[in-house]
């Protein structure tokens, strides 16, 4: 009898996930706006409490809701969570996909800049000069970090494509341990941290530029010594990569 039962739970819990997303995609309800309460919506779609709630947190593991304590879920903003979830996982399984994570990142950031060149604004501007100047103050490997991924961040911004916005925001955390370990890389190569800056200064000068040619060259290159730095870091003794 339960057997029987399970596919009409879940035949119902779909046909809840299903009304949520045409009230989402369909404008009804707009980033930041809460849901009908819970009680609305069941009478409303003829089901239970409790297979509501089953198609909220469907919604929630997508990203698509944000559910708080004592508040009704609300309809989330644009955001990368679920994919940021996936690189995450990828890499804790196994730290040599740092390496397949900048090939990623050569094919999107390669592009991304050369559409900076084209579109960046005077706003988008300021923010990269903004964090690369936080670059070239740091005074600390974590600090150096965090301003990398701002600039990073900035320049998919710059780009003028959401998409690829949300892709490199979706590699936040997995490229913020790709830095640290790739720094580690890059300094057992004998290299220094003005070698890092001068690649970022050339991307920087030629997106502000407008050189897309320029621009999308100076990435490429950078991301090709990134990845040279990582497979030194992996070829370290252990006691070497973690110190």
């Amino acid at each position: 009898m339960d057997n029987e039962r399970e596919p009409l739970s879940e035949s119902r819990t779909a046909g809840v996930v299903r009304h949520l997303e045409e009230l989402i995609f369909d404008g009804d309800l707009q980033p930041g706006q809460f849901l009908p309460s819970e009680g609305e919506l069941a009478t409303a779609m003829g089901v239970s409490r409790l297979t509501v709630r089953e198609g909220v947190r469907t919604l929630e593991a997508r990203g698509l809701l944000e559910v708080r304590r004592g508040r009704r879920p609300a309809v989330a903003y644009p955001n990368a969570a679920p994919l940021s979830g996936f690189f995450a996982a990828s890499l804790r399984r196994d730290p040599r996909n740092l390496l397949e994570l900048v090939e990623v990142r050569l094919a999107l950031e390669v592009h991304g800049t050369t559409l900076a060149a084209r579109h960046a604004t005077r706003t988008a501007l300021t923010s990269l000069d903004l964090a690369f100047n936080t670059m070239s103050q740091a005074n600390d490997e974590e600090s150096f970090n965090e301003a990398d991924v701002r600039f990073h961040a900035a320049l998919a911004a710059a780009s003028g494509n959401q998409m690829i916005s949300f892709l490199i925001e979706a590699m936040d955390e997995p490229m913020r341990e790709s830095r640290l370990r790739s720094l580690r890389g890059h300094l057992a190569r004998g290299r220094s941290m003005d070698d890092i800056m001068d690649e970022h200064a050339r991307i920087l000068a030629a997106v502000r530029d407008r050189d897309v040619r320029g621009a999308a060259e100076a990435m490429r290159e950078h991301l090709i010594q990134t990845r040279m730095d990582l497979r030194t870091f992996l070829a370290l003794p252990t006691s070497d990569a973690e110190g």
